[in-house]
């Protein structure tokens, strides 16, 4: 059955979102949907649900086998979990993105990210285009969704408001170690211009994948869990020579498990084929 969205934007929303980059909203979903969300989602990343495949891998660390993990994240997490798919959120999330970037924008993605309590590292300044594939013009955003209640304390997004048409800045490996899969702005941010969003469980962020973001480390006594889905128009060509050379430099260990993941399906297909 399908799911009928709740939720509309006003226009001032609108109004807002494209002027400034981001948008909050209080309720993307209700209280029993979030109770159901969270503890599927506390399922997958107690097993690890992904590792293997490098869709598993801590953001902010080197992601050593045995080392607990900084900030663990699990892309494409409704693989492993496919309850997470067709909720009320989705349909919600959905709606919303139609009105912010038009009839065009579908689902083309979701990841987790999990902050430890007391010790999940924070995620730095950074846009998420800047972990893309320089040589593709994009209408994205995100869609952030905390299972629980988002503060200053435990790491609620942060945004620079900024027009959806800027450029991607130069960024690199976090602290410059290009073992780490997380990126952050190379140059200072002027951070008298941020604005954070503390939201309930079940609120959202809207933001444009150029938009500029943080999310503090998690000081609190409880887990911050943060559940994304990503939308966006159909992507083209860029003929203007964009590189990204921070992505080019990073040699992960979660690069290195995907890329013997994705040997070993290639061998299996060979074999089935023979």
């Amino acid at each position: 059955m399908q799911i009928k969205p709740t939720v509309t934007l006003t226009d001032q929303q609108i109004a807002f979102y494209r002027e400034n980059g981001y948008l909050s909203i209080d309720a993307i979903t209700t209280p029993e949907e979030i109770a159901k969300l969270r503890v599927v989602y506390d399922q997958i990343f107690d097993r690890n649900a992904g590792r293997e495949e490098g869709n598993q891998f801590d953001l902010a660390g080197t992601d050593e086998e045995g080392k607990a993990a900084a900030l663990p994240q699990i892309l494409n997490p409704r693989k492993y979990a496919p309850e997470l798919a067709a909720t009320l959120y989705e349909a919600n999330a959905t709606s919303i993105v139609k009105q912010l970037l038009g009839a065009e924008a579908t689902f083309s993605g979701d990841h987790a990210i999990f902050k430890p309590a007391g010790v999940g590292a924070p995620t730095p300044w950074h846009q998420d285009e800047a972990y893309w594939d320089a040589g593709t013009r994009y209408n994205s955003l995100s869609v952030w969704m905390p299972l629980q209640e988002a503060t200053l304390e435990n790491g609620c997004m942060t945004f620079v408001p900024g027009p959806d048409d800027q450029e991607i800045l130069p960024h690199q490996s976090i602290g410059g170690d290009t073992r780490i899969h997380g990126l952050e702005m190379l140059n200072p941010i002027d951070e008298s211009k941020a604005i954070a969003c503390p939201l309930p469980p079940g609120g959202a962020t809207f933001h444009n994948s150029r938009t500029l973001h943080f999310t503090g480390a998690n000081k609190s006594a409880v887990p911050r869990r943060a559940y994304i889905l990503i939308f966006g128009t159909p992507p083209t060509p860029r003929t203007d020579g964009r590189k990204f050379p921070w992505n080019d430099a990073r040699h992960t260990a979660r690069d290195a498990r995907a890329a013997e993941a994705a040997k070993k399906s290639e061998a299996g297909e060979t074999v089935a084929a023979r």
